[in-house]
């Protein structure tokens, strides 16, 4: 089954400083039929307007990532950390049993875009992590870059949920192809540019929810820039 979810049916918000494309029920986006993907619970497209951003605040029991597709983001946590992190690089957290954390765009004229991902764990109280990987564009160029895997996975981030996050930058007229093991499901986002998948087109902004496929067959209709979550069935 392939459902298309265009981006002009999602939630969004703007708050003047924050616009956010919610693809789950979020904030005031309020939708008791579309709570979550699996253990997929939030994923928001944000994009934070030069010199602004979350002020401290606290999340527990939850994994976080953030893909930053422009700009630049700063994180400060209750746990010391602090940096300062790029395009195509990922930033992730297992919020345990509680961390306060900030997130802004300190640059004076650039807006920042990232998705902000966040996934369910196994299981309420486990120990908190925190990391970020800086990735290149040549690590996802015309191919698929495994960015965050579960601890049994082979991605260089491991939390603790058994799913896996790819993304890839393909030139126009490029195909991928990635193949579902049986009892799992994928949701896709287009974040950049247009794909195909069979028959139905991406553009910048659209999600794919896949279930009951054997393979992903990805053409880039123009140059592209897609992540996917790969996960259990439910």
């Amino acid at each position: 089954m392939l459902k298309k979810l265009p981006k002009e049916k999602m939630g969004t918000s703007n708050l003047g400083w924050l616009e956010s494309r919610f693809h789950f029920s979020f904030a005031d986006y309020r939708n008791p039929n579309n709570m979550n993907f699996g253990v997929l619970r939030v994923l928001n497209d944000d994009i934070i307007h030069a010199n602004s951003g979350f002020d401290t605040h606290p999340h527990s029991n939850m994994e976080i990532i953030s893909y930053i597709v422009n700009g630049e983001i700063t994180h400060k946590d209750s746990m010391g950390n602090s940096e300062t992190l790029k395009r195509g690089e990922v930033q992730y957290l297992s919020a345990g049993d509680g961390i306060y954390h900030s997130e802004h765009n300190l640059h004076k004229t650039l807006d920042l875009r990232l998705l902000q991902i966040w996934i369910i764990p196994p299981k309420q109280g486990l120990q908190r992590l925190y990391g970020s990987k800086r990735f290149k564009e040549i690590d996802r160029k015309n191919k698929l870059l495994n960015i965050v895997s579960g601890q049994e996975g082979n991605a260089d981030i491991k939390i603790y949920q058994d799913i896996n996050i790819y993304v890839s930058q393909l030139e126009a007229n490029k195909t991928l192809d990635f193949n579902i093991k049986k009892d799992r499901q994928i949701y896709f986002v287009q974040i950049e540019g247009s794909s195909q998948i069979k028959d139905i087109i991406l553009n910048n902004g659209d999600a794919l929810e896949i279930v009951d496929l054997e393979k992903l067959a990805i053409k880039a209709l123009e140059n592209s820039h897609f992540l996917f979550i790969e996960m259990k069935k439910v």
